[in-house]
């Protein structure tokens, strides 16, 4: 029998009123973490950081607050999927930032990086991932 228990996380940006879902559902050792917008998580209100880097680092710190809440830590993380707004402009940049997150002589998730037309809030990323830890 799967036990699932819903994450939502006081201190990570709170889901937009008109969105329904937790912060992340953790299955049997799983984690999914729904996706992270690059919202300051002690003013989610306010407006956007410019950028690719600056908002690359907020949907980290989103990240990281719900990964601790729940228990998991980022080298848990099995697979991340990355929305870049502008992809080609942004690629580059933004993996700047994530191998500060996943250093390369480290074992590395698999990831699927995807450009899009649009993101919510006007964003330029957004960052989800599933994380296992044996139980």
């Amino acid at each position: 029998m799967t036990t699932k228990l819903h994450h939502v996380v006081p201190n990570a940006s709170p889901p937009p009123p008109s969105s329904l879902y937790s912060h992340a559902v953790q299955a049997d050792g799983w984690l999914h973490v729904t996706g992270q917008l690059p919202t300051d998580p002690d003013d989610p209100a306010a407006p956007l950081r410019e950028g690719i880097e600056a908002q690359s680092e907020l949907c980290f710190e989103n990240i990281r607050r719900i990964l601790d809440h729940a228990g998991y830590r980022l080298d848990d993380t099995v697979f991340i999927r990355i929305f870049l707004k502008e992809f080609d402009r942004d690629f580059a940049a933004f993996n700047r930032i994530y191998a500060r997150h996943f250093p390369q002589d480290q074992l590395l998730p698999s990831r699927t990086t995807v450009g899009v037309a649009a993101l919510g809030r006007g964003a330029l990323v957004e960052i989800d991932l599933v994380c296992f830890r044996s139980t």
